[in-house]
């Protein structure tokens, strides 16, 4: 088995908790801004130590960081804030299950955004899993009890959040695959953690700023929750480095193609641990997304 396989299993596992807990954070004391906050607030120092560590321990020599990984890292640090803030306001628009199958549209997408940024291509047969995929997202955009054509439906809140977060998320995945190839022929573990570290405090800096600026009170919620932040920031830390890993080792669309087991953990905790009830067309509109994603891991 190619080592990307498991990590990327694992990488889907440390994100269905995260979420869950970003949700319940959302749910009682912060904001969106403020959930997602969370996460680089209490991974970031855990990220650079681990860093640390890593050049302490191995005796390696940071390696040069390029101009175009830093353009890489920002673009997929700020796409990656904005599409965060977007699924935690999902969750308060829609169940958990199907807020992360809204979500998940960006396997699809980042293939093509993988051709258009770095040059992969897209055969016929993903083309067939694009179309697949569009007819699962017109079949979930539709609000419960909504009347009217289904496609109507692709302008509420929900399905503009949930689309939204795909493509941001989308330009995220294919930025830190084109920041950690910048790193040249270091193993792949660490040029993950390099570009994990470089990330994170990215983010932590230039979301920390903006809230000093704009919600102060946020900045001080984010610390009274520490005590559920503090595992927002672990499950963030490894989830992350186990995605950054993967897009070291394999390409993103695979990668997150595969990552499409989350489907599975979330509809799992939807209903084991949010008590929430998924209806037959959201049951069916997550299964004919599923279909589109093994054909598209068929297809690439």
């Amino acid at each position: 088995m190619s080592l990307w396989i498991p990590v990327t299993i694992a990488a889907a596992s440390f994100q269905t908790v995260r979420f869950m807990l970003q949700k319940s954070l959302s749910s009682v004391k912060l904001s969106a801004a403020g959930a997602t906050f969370a996460r680089f607030a209490y991974s970031m120092p855990l990220a650079v130590a681990g860093l640390l560590v890593a050049l302490q321990v191995t005796g390696a020599i940071l390696p040069t960081l390029s101009p175009l990984f830093w353009i890489y890292v920002v673009i997929g640090g700020t796409a990656q804030i904005l599409a965060t803030i977007c699924v935690v306001a999902l969750f308060k628009q829609r169940n958990f299950a199907v807020g992360i199958t809204f979500k998940k549209t960006e396997v699809i997408q980042t293939a093509i955004v993988g051709f258009l940024v770095l040059g992969d291509r897209v055969s016929a047969g993903a083309l067939v899993a694009i179309l697949l995929g569009l007819a699962a997202v017109l079949l979930l955009s539709k609000t419960p009890g909504g009347d009217g054509a289904l496609w109507r439906h692709l302008t509420n809140r929900a399905s503009k959040l949930g689309l939204g977060s795909g493509v941001l998320f989308a330009f995220s995945s294919v930025s830190y695959r084109g920041a950690s190839l910048q790193l040249g022929d270091l193993d792949a573990w660490f040029r993950a953690l390099v570009t994990l570290a470089a990330v994170v405090t990215f983010q932590f800096l230039s979301m920390g700023l903006w809230l000093l600026w704009r919600d102060r009170s946020e900045l001080i919620a984010v610390w009274q929750t520490r005590s559920t932040g503090v595992f927002v920031g672990l499950t963030s830390l490894g989830g992350s480095f186990c995605w950054f890993w993967a897009f070291t080792l394999q390409n993103a669309a695979y990668v997150k193609a595969l990552g499409q087991i989350e489907l599975l953990f979330s509809l799992m905790a939807s209903t084991l641990f949010f008590r929430e009830t998924i209806t037959r067309r959201e049951i069916a509109g997550m299964t004919l997304l599923g279909l589109s994603i093994l054909a598209l891991v068929l297809a690439i």
